[in-house]
């Protein structure tokens, strides 16, 4: 095609790969052994793990196998559960105290435990690089809880799911088995079991112990008291009961895990003062199956009796509880709602009076009871049956303003939706328009008109994608646009999450980074001197709480969200480095950015002294020039130049950032993801209107994605800068090409 080669012009470099090697020392090859002898050698290197509900019962139960004599035991992550007590057995049934989560990765489901032991048998670890199809190996662990079961099979192949690297086992793979080593006729370990097939039970699935070996060179090791903290909400606030996992990230409340109530019931009672009648809940809440079960409580005795207020199997319904089993339950109603939206986020709303009580769904009267047998109580939130379900904007006042739009609203909305120009004849001003100008709720509006207008859904859903795009983009530039003397870095990073999760609650991050540094604060002396105050961020954020360089995907999409880097506390350098700088901020210590290429790092200024480069990346380390310099050159294969070596401005950390996002978005599996490329650029562009490759390379995916109009822009807005070094006749060419010639079919 004609726009081939201007195509070649805005294409981006790969970005350069960070590698983590581990150095094999040579051994011996132990002689084969037979089942029987092999089993009994290494069974004492065999553990039992278990970790325990909320309710202090046994919930998990695996295997693990120990790496290091001093007390590293290796398992999946699963198999010690999220933020759960663990516990680990040997074989001669000795219980070994857990003193931390020495490392732990949730993309390749391992996780290596420390325990408080001295002189373990430790397995010898293998190299999983070139496993032959066929070869014997033996499974150790746990099925069923039939502690230090044996079985032995074969390597059966390697096979790629969820975008991980697997080891084939032709062997049966129960419960309990998980976390259990792999091991050849020599003992060495070569994978480590995660799951069993679903297809034939004679099959099953194991890490590669090549994935655990980062894991044992460069630790995220999380103190147990700590670990059991991670994720969960915040016991200030609420008071969980009846088991389940309640956990909270950012604005959002998250639940799973079926309830030790009747029923899977699971609650989450705020703490606090009572609310007075009358008074007004609220929470918007998402099922992830409309076959649960979810939503509000109130008049809640702290126990068994309260109303519920939630949707299930696609209806409301309004219920009293009295007591443990359905006996003592009463629904008092139960409705279809056609307000009520499946699959999708809904407000759920209680006014709760005197003699009456009325239940809304976003914002349309559903329910109304004048049933009076609870008429004081505590509040909350309430999960059923096996039900995942999220919840957000949890609120209680006298009044809760309405979200409802009026009817005048609606209709104009619906009528000026109706009247919209095709896609190719939408450019960047009418998207504006259309976001500024209609009533909140337009890019739900528009996706409801695509699902009515089945041959206008594909354009209907990209301009709410446009339309979605368009609040972000205004949101990015007020907070760091080229007019903004004093860029927001930290609301700004967290915006770039918001390009592709526009669930993302920005302030609730925000004050999770003044929550931290307040942490810090707190267990500093009033007149700390400033080398104090930085060795109190390094200690609380790699040693206490397990913040950490990526090392096994570095390339995920989620190191390069802020909201997500705070919530996995895991992240690439320039990430890192920036929550680094906001919280040094916080305490008074100033850190810069330094862009040395392919590695991020930060620069502490004294107010007296030296300046001294620190990788935040590998646990705030201090970094010499002269091994900064051999940094550079490991990695890009040139040495370093003293601009490399300059502070970076903020919008220059953002730009970075998007970088690494529209590499990732460009190298994808299943090829090139253009919308993602679209979002990307366009924040390129408002950090810097006067980028020329990201606006050519917008250009070109606006084309293929049907947006004609804006890509005939980007190229005229190109030929108007009339920028050096690129043939402007061929680039006429191609805005006409784009003008007449029908984008290619996806």
């Amino acid at each position: 095609m004609r726009y081939a080669i201007l195509t070649l012009i805005f294409s981006l470099s790969p970005l350069v790969p960070v590698l983590l090697t581990i150095a094999a020392e040579p051994m011996a090859a132990a002689p084969a052994a037979s089942v029987k002898d092999l089993a009994t050698r290494v069974r004492d290197s065999i553990v039992v793990v278990t970790y325990a509900g909320r309710e202090g019962n046994q919930q998990g139960l695996g295997t693990g196998f120990v790496i290091d004599k001093r007390g590293l035991i290796a398992t999946n992550l699963h198999v010690i559960g999220e933020a759960r007590p663990i516990e680990v057995k040997t074989a001669d049934g000795k219980k070994l105290a857990v003193k931390a989560v020495h490392a732990s990765d949730r993309t390749l489901d391992l996780a290596i435990v420390e325990v408080e032991a001295s002189d373990l048998p430790a397995l010898e670890i293998g190299d999983s690089k070139d496993l032959p199809q066929g070869e014997q190996i033996v499974v150790m662990g746990n099925p069923h809880g039939l502690a230090h079961s044996v079985v032995s099979g074969v390597i059966s192949g390697r096979r790629e799911i969820d975008g991980r690297n697997m080891i084939q086992i032709a062997m049966p793979v129960e419960p309990g088995n998980s976390g259990g080593p792999v091991l050849d006729m020599q003992g060495r370990v070569l994978g480590i079991v995660t799951m069993k097939s679903l297809v034939t039970e004679n099959l099953g699935f194991a890490v590669e112990v090549n994935d655990l070996k980062p894991l044992i060179a460069k630790p995220n090791p999380v103190a147990i008291d700590r670990w059991l903290t991670i994720g969960s909400v915040d016991r200030g606030l609420w008071d969980p009961l009846f088991g389940s996992r309640w956990q909270q990230r950012g604005g959002r409340i998250v639940v799973d895990g079926v309830g030790a109530g009747f029923g899977g019931r699971a609650l989450l009672i705020a703490k606090g003062e009572t609310p007075q009648v009358p008074y007004e809940l609220a929470v918007t809440v998402k099922l992830d199956d409309e076959a649960g079960a979810a939503g509000l409580v109130f008049h809640s005795d702290g126990n068994e009796r309260h109303y519920g207020f939630y949707p299930s199997a696609g209806k409301l319904r309004l219920s009293r509880f009295e007591g443990p089993d359905v006996f003592s339950w009463k629904v008092l109603a139960e409705k279809p709602a056609e307000a009520y939206r499946p699959g999708d986020w809904n407000r759920l709303k209680v006014r709760v009076e005197k003699d009456k009580l009325q239940c809304y769904v976003n914002d349309e009267l559903v329910v109304e009871s004048t049933d009076d047998v609870l008429t004081s109580g505590r509040i909350g939130l309430a999960k059923f049956r096996n039900t995942r379900a999220e919840f957000r904007r949890f609120a209680v006042g006298r009044e809760l303003a309405s979200e409802k739009q009026s009817t005048e609203a609606l209709t104009k909305l619906a009528e000026r939706i109706k009247d919209l120009p095709p896609l190719a004849q939408t450019d960047d001003a009418a998207v504006r328009a259309l976001a500024a100008d209609a009533p909140a709720g337009a890019a739900s509006a528009l996706l409801a008109r695509a699902k009515e207008l089945q041959s206008q859904a594909h354009e209907l859903t990209l301009l709410a994608a446009n339309v979605r795009l368009a609040g972000v983009l205004a949101d990015f530039e007020r907070l760091a646009g080229p007019q903004v003397e004093s860029v927001d870095l930290l609301r700004a990073a967290l915006t770039i999450a918001r390009l592709d999760d526009e669930d993302v609650e920005v302030e609730d991050y925000v004050k999770a980074v003044d929550r931290m540094a307040q942490e810090i604060k707190d267990k500093l002396p009033a007149d700390a001197s400033e080398s104090k105050r930085l060795a109190a961020l390094n200690d609380y954020l790699f040693k206490s709480q397990g913040f950490h360089g990526s090392r096994t995907d570095y390339y995920h999409r989620a190191n390069s969200y802020l909201s997500r880097v705070i919530d996995d506390r895991e992240g690439l350098p320039i990430t890192l480095s920036l929550l680094y700088m906001e919280l040094a901020g916080r305490l008074g210590v100033k850190i810069e950015g330094v862009g040395l290429p392919a590695h991020f790092v930060v620069r502490h200024v004294p107010q007296q002294g030296e300046p001294q480069l620190i990788d935040v990346f590998e646990g705030a380390v201090a970094l010499s020039r002269e091994a900064a310099d051999k940094k550079v050159l490991e990695l890009t294969g040139e040495p370093a130049i003293e601009e490399h070596y300059r502070a970076v401005l903020p919008r220059q950390m953002l730009l970075r950032v998007l970088q690494n996002l529209l590499g990732i978005a460009q190298r994808g599996d299943k090829g090139p993801d253009r919308e993602a490329i679209q979002r990307y650029t366009s924040a390129m562009l408002v950090l810097d209107p006067t980028l020329i490759r990201e606006r050519g390379l917008r250009a070109v995916v606006r084309w293929e994605t049907g947006r004609r109009d804006a890509a005939v822009a980007d190229i005229q807005a190109i030929l108007d800068a009339k920028p050096a070094g690129i043939d402007l006749d061929e680039l006429r060419n191609m805005q006409e090409y784009f003008r007449t010639a029908k984008p290619p079919q996806r």
